[in-house]
């Protein structure tokens, strides 16, 4: 009866050990559940993340063409001549007989003022003259020109020059005057020193900030005068 035990429990680790084994012939490893190893080798399937979307550049320029939705519109031919108030779709079929643009002048008005005219022209001949009016700008700079409070008369005149010759240009003058040791008891005689420059510049220049202390130095601020005409 024992040998019987023995030989059934024999026989039941051998048949567990075959089921075990089936796949096997399916090219997987022994002893791997077959419903669990077709969940791990499912293909994932990844969601496109959808790309950010930037917001629409906005056109600034002067609406064109089918761009413009007025009913009606105040239309100025090509040759300048008031044609009078007009449906946009009439204002095309002449600008399209013209081989020009139906423009936007004057979005503002009532009704809105259009110009046939082409279109490609005039947008270069703009941004020509703001690349000019750009280049006219005077960029201000703030210069400086360092004094100390025993600046002799030959000295003093060849700062006053580089004073000059800066305003002149359209610049600031950052005039700084710089106190050594025991000198720093002695602030009235700088203080006469910068006032006295100030004098000096009042045809070419205006005291923007007055004299005043920072650390060991004085500063004053003077900027040029508005050009005439």
């Amino acid at each position: 009866m024992e040998r019987f035990k023995g030989e059934n429990s024999h026989f039941r680790r051998k048949t567990a050990y075959i089921a075990a084994c089936r796949p096997v012939a399916a090219g997987l490893p022994c002893g791997l559940n077959i419903n669990h190893s077709h969940q791990n080798h499912r293909r994932k399937t990844t969601i496109a993340r959808r790309p950010h979307n930037a917001p629409p550049q906005r056109d600034t320029g002067p609406r064109i063409n089918d761009k413009i939705r007025s009913n009606e519109i105040r239309l100025i031919g090509a040759d300048g001549e008031n044609v009078g108030v007009v449906t946009p779709a009439r204002a095309m079929v002449m600008a399209d007989e013209a081989g020009l643009d139906l423009v936007e002048i004057s979005p503002n008005a009532n009704p809105p003022v259009c110009k046939i005219m082409d279109f490609g022209k005039f947008k270069y001949e703009t941004q020509k003259r703001e690349a000019e009016a750009r280049k006219k700008q005077k960029i201000i700079e703030i210069k400086e020109v360092k004094f100390r409070p025993n600046t002799d008369t030959n000295d003093y005149e060849v700062k006053m020059r580089n004073v000059f010759k800066f305003l002149e240009n359209g610049d600031k003058v950052k005039i700084t005057l710089r106190f050594r040791g025991r000198e720093m008891a002695h602030q009235n005689l700088g203080r006469e020193l910068l006032e006295r420059v100030a004098e000096d510049t009042k045809e070419a220049g205006k005291v923007e900030n007055f004299p005043k202390m920072e650390g060991r130095q004085m500063v004053m601020l003077i900027g040029p005068l508005p050009q005439k005409g």
